[in-house]
């Protein structure tokens, strides 16, 4: 039985991204290729660049089986601009076409395609099955995140209003049947969350939306995070935890100033972002708020393992939010503002406390943190759901499942055949 041939075609890859979304993909790459397949992932380096204030990281190994293949062209300001502004991947299609051609891929999975090609990429790939996966709302929003006017979450479109509010040049091929005509090349979409899925068609997406999680890598099988040994917690005193980019979207500007009423924990913010520098400026010279910088994910572990609970303040339309699953990996509670996807998760899991106001969320806090039998029940909830739903042995074998579908719809019975066939080897 051969494997799969799979190309993800996306703008931004770690370590050239900004978000959860790339290490989504890279998860997704890395799992697909531990099953025997292999994924060759075509990004955007010049869309980092031209976005990104600090210098050129450095790559990380990847397995053999994974193939990166990052797209430069010594011109990112225009190069960047062009595909914005016309939809269509004008200086790097040739080669992207010749990639995916020459390739012989099975699935060509788009992910943030809207830097590396927009829709007019949607085309490419031959006769290869195609998926588009929706890490955030570009489909039916240019900002991708619902959030208009750079003020208040959108309710109605106002699109060129809102691109100038966000000081980016609207990309009047939206207002074309451009767009439309190219998702009309996809097999597939796939959405985060159901929440994901019903707003996309709340804003008019027209095409069905199949829901497939994020996911983090499978754990150890004896793993047991409440049991196993560790360094202690990171601080001394009692802490609730955020993690996340420090955007005015995540909302913590609400709840820096709640810790002032709340003596008995202090907030640890991991993360950095533009609006670093206002939040820090808010928590003034409080010892109860204390700023980590962006952390590695195995320091962040600890963190994660000590707190509270995760506090997820989010005040925009998230598609899922990896940073839950990343708690409940950790044995950690979620309290999560009563929006998006927020409450599908923890209500999903029992690990958590939804709010909508600034009293319920303080109410939450002192539940969780006066009463251990109550956090230790949410906590391990948490942790036995992170193990049944979101792994990656959970997810993959219901990823193959879509392709399956998609290969069966588009008349690829080889590929169909293929996928079933690895999913019954790796359940």
């Amino acid at each position: 039985m051969r494997p799969l041939r799979f190309a993800f075609v996306t703008t931004f890859y770690p370590p050239h991204n900004f978000g959860g979304d790339g290490i989504g993909i890279q998860r997704l790459a890395r799992g697909l290729v531990r099953r025997g397949h292999h994924v060759t992932v075509i990004h955007d380096v010049d869309a980092y660049t031209l976005l990104s204030s600090g210098k050129d990281p450095a790559p990380t190994p990847e397995p053999d089986g994974l193939e990166v293949v990052r797209l430069r062209t010594g011109m990112a300001p225009l190069s960047t601009l062009l595909t914005q502004q016309t939809g269509r991947p004008v200086v790097n299609g040739g080669r992207i076409r010749k990639l995916l051609a020459e390739g012989d891929f099975d699935v060509v999975n788009f992910h943030n395609v809207t830097l590396v090609g927009g829709p007019g990429i949607l085309s490419y790939g031959g006769d290869a099955v195609r998926l588009y996966m929706a890490h955030d709302h570009w489909l039916v929003c240019p900002m991708h995140v619902l959030w208009r006017h750079g003020r208040e979450r959108c309710t109605g479109r106002e699109c060129v209003r809102c691109a100038l509010a966000h000081r980016r040049p609207p990309q009047l091929y939206r207002a074309t049947g451009f767009m439309g005509r190219r998702l009309r090349h996809v097999d597939r979409f796939i959405a985060m969350s159901r929440f994901s899925r019903d707003k996309h068609h709340e804003f008019g997406f027209e095409h069905p939306m199949e829901v497939l999680p994020y996911f983090l890598p499978d754990p150890p099988e004896d793993e047991d995070p409440f049991t196993e040994p560790d360094e202690g917690p990171p601080r001394e005193r009692p802490y609730f935890l955020f993690v996340g980019r420090l955007e005015k979207i995540k909302g913590l500007d609400d709840v820096i100033p709640l810790f002032e009423r709340f003596p008995d924990a202090d907030l640890v913010v991991a993360g950095d972002g533009e609006h670093g520098a206002a939040l820090r400026a808010l928590a003034g010279d409080s010892p109860r708020v204390e700023f980590v910088g962006r952390v590695p994910f195995e320091v962040l572990r600890r963190y994660y393992r000590h707190a509270r609970a995760l506090i997820v303040p989010s005040v925009c339309f998230e598609t899922f939010g990896i940073i839950l699953i990343e708690a409940f990996s950790r044995g950690t509670p979620v309290i999560a503002r009563r929006l998006g996807p927020f409450p599908e998760i923890v209500e999903a899991a029992e690990a958590g406390e939804l709010f909508e106001t600034d009293e319920e969320l303080l109410a939450a806090m002192e539940r969780i943190q006066s009463d251990p039998t109550h956090r230790d029940r949410l906590a391990r909830n948490g942790y036995r759901a992170f193990r049944e739903r979101w792994t990656e042995r959970a997810v993959i074998p219901r990823y193959l499942e879509i392709v399956e579908r998609a290969a069966e719809d588009r008349g690829r019975t080889d590929v169909a055949r293929l996928a079933a066939a690895h999913r019954e080897t790796h359940p």
